[in-house]
């Protein structure tokens, strides 16, 4: 079994958590309204935005015996440079003023989120980053086109208000190739004991945004 095959065993229950999120439910229902794809877009705005930072802080804390790692993460920072915009250009879509989305604060779920990618970056391995990575790509792959799809049919919205989905439901399946290699290329059990740990994590940690995406960010005890 390689690690990579390892790291989704051992992330299997917290990522079916992650699905079962009411809300993301109802999104691929089509049962969301669309003060909820509003909401959603203004908190991705706020960690997309952190994505190129994040990789080059990565980046940067890396041991020279990860060297090919490195090199591997400057390609992921030219693919995700400007993401966040597309993030704006959506919200506009959908009737938000831009500046007043590019100037609005977090939710608590997602500033926690942020706090602890670079948290785990700074003070941890920064490998388990990479834990990140996977299930922010992975949600995406599992979810974005067909949440884009229900939504704009539900909603009505024009076709240019879910660039940032679509876009990254195509790229993202690209990208899981790319990741799986690279995480099979971790020899090291301390690494790879990182990603996992990371991966359990941000599974929960992305959760909390969606469950508490009617509510501003607050822990709610009945979103869980």
């Amino acid at each position: 079994m390689t690690f990579h095959d390892t790291l989704l065993e051992q992330t299997q229950a917290e990522r079916a958590e992650l699905l079962s999120v009411p809300i993301l439910k109802a999104a691929l229902a089509g049962q969301i309204a669309r003060q909820d794809y509003v909401a959603f877009l203004g908190q991705a705005y706020h960690h997309v935005r952190h994505t190129v930072p994040l990789l080059m802080a990565c980046g940067a804390r890396l041991p020279a015996r990860l060297e090919w790692l490195r090199a591997a993460i400057g390609e992921y920072i030219g693919e995700e440079m400007g993401h966040h915009e597309w993030v704006l250009d959506d919200l506009v879509a959908c009737g938000a003023d831009r500046a007043t989305c590019a100037a609005s604060q977090p939710s608590l779920a997602t500033e926690l989120m942020v706090s602890y990618a670079y948290d785990t970056i700074a003070r941890g391995n920064p490998v388990g980053f990479f834990g990140m990575v996977l299930v922010l790509e992975g949600a995406s792959v599992a979810l974005a086109t067909r949440a884009a799809n229900t939504i704009q049919t539900a909603l009505g919205l024009p076709r240019n208000a879910f660039s940032y989905l679509l876009s990254h439901g195509e790229l993202d399946v690209e990208h899981t190739g790319f990741f799986e290699g690279l995480m099979n290329r971790l020899d090291d059990e301390a690494d790879r004991q990182a990603v996992v740990h990371a991966a359990r994590r941000f599974y929960v940690l992305y959760g909390d945004i969606f469950r508490t995406l009617r509510r501003d960010g607050l822990r709610l005890a009945e979103a869980a």
